[in-house]
């Protein structure tokens, strides 16, 4: 009886203190052991295992975008079924002073039904100690019940927000977003204004997706709502072409690239850090000297100035070095793909295709790619 008492207010203490620290407090949780962290470590893992083995890009990203909302929801069963088998551990611990003490799969099924407030009546409490279980389990599955239903809006909410940034590099940076498709299509005198009030969005945009991603982890795990885009890839463009303009390309936006990478970087190694995934270094260079001739003959034709002078080629060394390792680490954590520096080929934006086809022979010079953007 007293290890039946002892397991219940463990139980119920443990999952009523996970609850308060995954859906109320805003902040990240620093403690190891966490049965939140335990259920999604194993779930995750099987699931990236399983999505590895298909081998149809649309198919696997499919297949991964199920996770999100599942886990959640499955993450609220748990919670449920611990509290249901707590009471359950009390009420039999309680009706052991009764003349013919019900079994434990009874007491259980009667926590069920108190916590979901069904009132079946085929069950029913005996002692006053049982009454008052009943009563707070009600209670407590009124409050269950509402923290579910106020913590989904904020979790879709902080979604939404993520990914109408994300969409609107669409047209600004490519499908998916690249550094040098970026700061091609933001060349002359008016793109570079609009290339500082991106950069200057994208600073907050960062510090939005650090803040709702530490205080509710499990919006990292949803995938975008097309395949080649993702939140970790807007990211990385704009921290490459931060890094750029730092280091290698002349231009008037270099305070506000500084402050943007900053953030930036804070994001990925913060994120890194959350889920426990340590810096990696690539298997390969994202920016052989191929891709860096390439990269710099687009963007001297688009009309940027670019320094190719060993100082200059070192700091972007240094600048890569800082926040790659962990776009790497969390990579292959989320299974999600790094973009290139630049292309290998030319793609149609995602704006340009549709069910039916994609626009043929829609080419802009960059200064009207500009304008577009502009009005976005």
């Amino acid at each position: 009886m007293i290890l039946s008492v002892i397991a219940g207010i463990l139980l119920i203490a443990s999952v009523l203190w996970e609850a308060f620290e995954t859906v109320v407090l805003p902040r990240r949780v620093s403690r190891r052991f966490r049965l939140t962290r335990l259920f999604y470590r194993s779930t995750w893992f099987p699931w990236r295992s399983i999505a590895r083995q298909i081998r149809r890009p649309r198919r696997r990203e499919a297949f991964l975008s199920y996770y999100g909302p599942l886990s959640l929801l499955f993450l609220f069963v748990c919670w449920a079924i611990a509290l249901i088998f707590a009471f359950g551990f009390l009420y039999y611990a309680a009706s052991r002073r009764e003349p013919i003490p019900p079994a434990l799969a009874t007491c259980i099924y009667f926590s069920g039904t108190s916590l979901f407030t069904l009132g079946l009546g085929d069950v029913a409490p005996q002692t006053w100690t049982e009454r008052w279980l009943a009563v707070c389990e009600s209670g407590l599955g009124f409050g269950f019940l509402a923290l579910v239903f106020s913590y989904l809006p904020v979790i879709y909410q902080a979604f939404s927000r993520r990914e109408v940034n994300i969409v609107l590099l669409d047209a600004r940076a490519g499908s998916p977003p690249t550094a040098a498709e970026l700061l091609r299509r933001h060349a002359g005198h008016e793109g570079l204004g609009a290339l500082q009030n991106l950069l200057r969005d994208w600073e907050r945009v960062s510090a939005q997706t650090l803040e709702s991603h530490v205080s509710y982890p499990v919006v990292a795990y949803f995938r975008s709502q097309h395949n080649n885009e993702s939140w970790l890839a807007a990211l990385t463009a704009i921290l490459d072409a931060s890094a750029l303009l730092l280091a290698t390309v002349e231009s008037e936006c270099s305070r506000q690239a500084r402050l943007t990478f900053a953030m930036c970087r804070h994001t990925v190694v913060d994120l890194a850090q959350l889920f426990s995934a340590a810096p990696q270094s690539s298997s390969h260079d994202r920016l052989p000297p191929p891709d860096r001739h390439r990269l710099r003959t687009t963007l001297e034709q688009a009309g940027f100035r670019f320094r190719d002078t060993e100082a200059a080629n070192e700091k972007l060394a240094k600048l890569r070095d800082m926040y790659e390792p962990y776009l790497e680490s969390l990579g292959r954590f989320l299974l999600m793909e790094i973009p290139p520096w630049i292309l290998s080929k030319d793609i149609a934006d995602n704006w340009k295709t549709s069910a039916w086809g994609r626009i043929s022979g829609f080419s802009t010079p960059a200064s009207e790619e500009v304008a577009v953007d502009d009005h976005d």
